[in-house]
């Protein structure tokens, strides 16, 4: 087969450009060579037949260029890795603050327009890559309380209507352990209000009810409002004799969640992921020094969360 296709080859030309009694002819000399003449004109056919060109690549031309995309991650690193619609809307208020601090300085106007232009969806579409690099996950130590001392604490339901007014805080608590739960290791306390979305996080050396009761005492002041109710988990550490004598003397309502609904405290569980693991990560702390660390980093989180980042979903 591969020498007829040469022998065509030869004749594609003539056969391409020739009359009908010209391609006759070509024909009959290949059929005097012993080629068939249906094969002749099968192969002559193919052989004149167009180049095949390349297919049309499908879709738009990219509209935004390489230096949009490393400027959007740059600005998605500075404003604290918010979720699309979230850092469109902060847009407004941070640009203007990075120039005129000098942080855009050497960034290329057509670059920081293209990056402005962009939609939410589009501004998560291309951080995905960027989002996904690293994902561990965390380990969950929450042990429940003693059934007789959870009977004793109401049960706020997601469904359950709640008056929107700012003093409902959600808290729960993240494990600093990283790999291995043995041994002792520092624990965060985060507590947010239903209401504002107000956020206070605070880092203690255990989840003993002492300390966990020392972390709540530290984090109801940087209320800016008074706390009227405290909802939180089945955890040994919240439902405990401490905490609950403390609460009851300052006159806070103590609610919790159903076991195993973290439907119930979406606010505060968003927080753990959002806030606590996106700046701490998932490593291990248990230091004294790591402890003092981590609480400076929340000193700085509490105002970038509460004075420069939307709380509540960005309307469109």
């Amino acid at each position: 087969m591969a020498a007829k296709k040469q022998l065509t080859n030869k004749f594609k030309a003539e056969y391409a450009k020739g009359t009908k009694k010209q391609k006759g002819e070509v024909l009959d000399r290949l059929e005097a060579v012993g080629m068939g003449r249906s094969t002749a004109r099968r192969l002559l056919t193919q052989a004149v037949a167009a180049t095949p060109r390349e297919p049309a690549k499908r879709g738009r031309r990219p509209r935004y260029g390489r230096d949009a995309q490393m400027l959007l991650e740059r600005l998605w690193l500075l404003m604290g890795m918010p979720c699309g619609p979230y850092m469109k809307a902060m847009f407004a208020q941070w640009i203007p603050a990075l120039q005129a601090n000098g942080e855009l300085d050497r960034v290329d106007d057509a670059a920081l327009g293209q990056v402005l232009s962009m939609s939410p969806a589009t501004i998560d579409r291309r951080l995905r890559k960027l989002k996904a690099a690293g994902a561990p996950k965390g380990m969950s130590l929450t042990r429940p309380a003693p059934e007789h001392v959870r009977n004793s604490i109401r049960i706020r339901k997601c469904a359950d209507e709640i008056t929107r007014l700012p003093g409902l805080a959600e808290t729960d608590t993240v494990a600093h352990c990283g790999a291995s739960a043995r041994g002792e290791f520092a624990r965060t306390l985060t507590m947010v209000d239903y209401a504002t979305n107000w956020t206070v996080n605070v880092t203690a050396r255990n989840n003993a009810k002492s300390n966990i009761r020392a972390a709540v005492e530290t984090a109801i002041p940087l209320f800016p409002f008074p706390v009227t109710c405290f909802d939180s988990d089945n955890g040994t550490e919240f439902i405990n004799d401490e905490l609950i004598d403390w609460l009851q003397q300052r006159d806070i309502e103590q609610t919790r969640s159903r076991p195993y609904r973290k439907n119930d405290q979406a606010t505060v569980e968003s927080r753990n992921n959002h806030v606590v693991r996106k700046y701490a990560s998932y490593w291990r702390y248990d230091t004294q020094e790591q402890r003092d660390l981590l609480n400076r980093l929340w000193t700085l989180t509490y105002a970038l969360l509460n004075l420069f980042t939307p709380t509540r979903k960005p309307v469109r």
